[in-house]
């Protein structure tokens, strides 16, 4: 959100600036076109399904695996003594247990999918970077905005740098 407002805060400060059409061009990306036009990118989303598929199925065999030692429990639970009980108890928190593990491990924040995914499609956003902006230092454009999604700087030229000043500005070196 912060990063969002100050870009939007520097954008006003460089449109504010007294610049003639010619010092200044911008131009467009549409990233989502560029994307499903990627084979390269496809063929990593399609990775990217399976592998997910296959650990969704693992998750969900051990859950699986859970609900029948609770319905197991509950059917045999009267016949069985407390110290059998407890332990069929535990068993069941243990496979319970398990599968929330193995669900973190694969698809949570830090999880085994987005490790995936950042190594499979890194390379292919940072080829998708550096042809922008070659792109934008051979034709002049200053900047880049993408126009798929919400409006985000892509490429900016040094030109409209003004980062320097601004530090300079606030008094730091």
């Amino acid at each position: 959100m912060m990063k969002r407002v100050l870009i939007i805060l520097i954008s006003m400060v460089v449109l504010s600036l007294p610049m003639s059409a010619k010092d200044f061009s911008v131009a467009y990306v549409d990233l989502q076109y560029i994307l499903k036009n990627l084979p390269s990118y496809e063929s990593a989303n399609e990775q990217l399904t399976l592998i997910s598929k296959r650990w969704q199925k693992e998750v969900t065999d051990l859950e699986q695996e859970a609900k029948v030692l609770v319905a197991n429990y509950q059917t045999e639970q009267i016949f069985l003594s407390e110290a059998m009980r407890k332990q069929r108890e535990q068993e069941i928190l243990d496979k319970e247990k398990q599968a929330q593990e193995l669900k973190r491990k694969y698809f949570g924040e830090a999880g085994e999918l987005n490790k995936k995914r950042e190594a499979l499609l890194k390379p292919i956003q940072d080829e998708i970077y550096t042809a922008i902006q070659e792109i934008a230092m051979q034709k002049g454009y200053q900047v880049v905005k993408d126009r798929s999604s919400e409006p985000s700087l892509i490429y900016m030229s040094n030109k409209l740098d003004i980062s320097d000043q601004v530090l300079n500005k606030l008094g730091a070196k």
